[in-house]
């Protein structure tokens, strides 16, 4: 398997297998949280001063579409707006406390559904995932984004 392209199969292959795993762990909880809805909490979640512009930068949406799904999130008490105190002009988006336990939780569910699976194949095996896993980061990081906005 030494071409690009029979490689860039089976690793899209096997991101399906990945994929599958991580959304059986999602659909675990009821009610399921949306993959959209998720992903916003996950941002917020690792930046303290995201606000609606931000976000929406990072969905790569407009921010409309981002300001939308936050309506959802503060609908079901998993994110609050609240002024920014370093410019009232601004809204800053804040996690619940039932929005880290969510998000705590499904980490903790991932986590055992890959451990299953890690599990079951051979120490060796695991260790050239974790080697080349890495190095697929490392060569990922060099590709610049694309910077088309979408619509949630």
């Amino acid at each position: 398997m030494e071409h690009a392209t029979d490689v860039a199969a089976a690793v899209e292959s096997s991101v399906e297998s990945l994929v599958a795993v991580l959304e059986q762990a999602r659909l675990a909880r009821t009610p399921a949280i949306p993959p959209a809805q998720l992903r916003v909490l996950t941002i917020v979640a690792e930046n303290r001063h995201t606000n609606m512009s931000r976000l929406a930068e990072a969905l790569s949406v407009v921010p409309s579409s981002a300001s939308r799904l936050c309506d959802r999130l503060e609908a079901t008490g998993l994110l609050r707006r609240v002024a920014d105190p370093r410019d009232r002009r601004e809204v800053r988006l804040l996690l619940t406390p039932a929005a880290g336990r969510l998000l705590s939780e499904l980490r903790e569910r991932r986590r055992a559904a890959l451990t299953d699976v890690l599990e079951r194949m051979p120490v060796s095996a695991r260790q050239d995932l974790v080697r080349a896993l890495r190095a697929f980061e490392a060569a990922a990081t060099d590709v610049p984004a694309d910077s088309d906005l979408r619509t949630a």
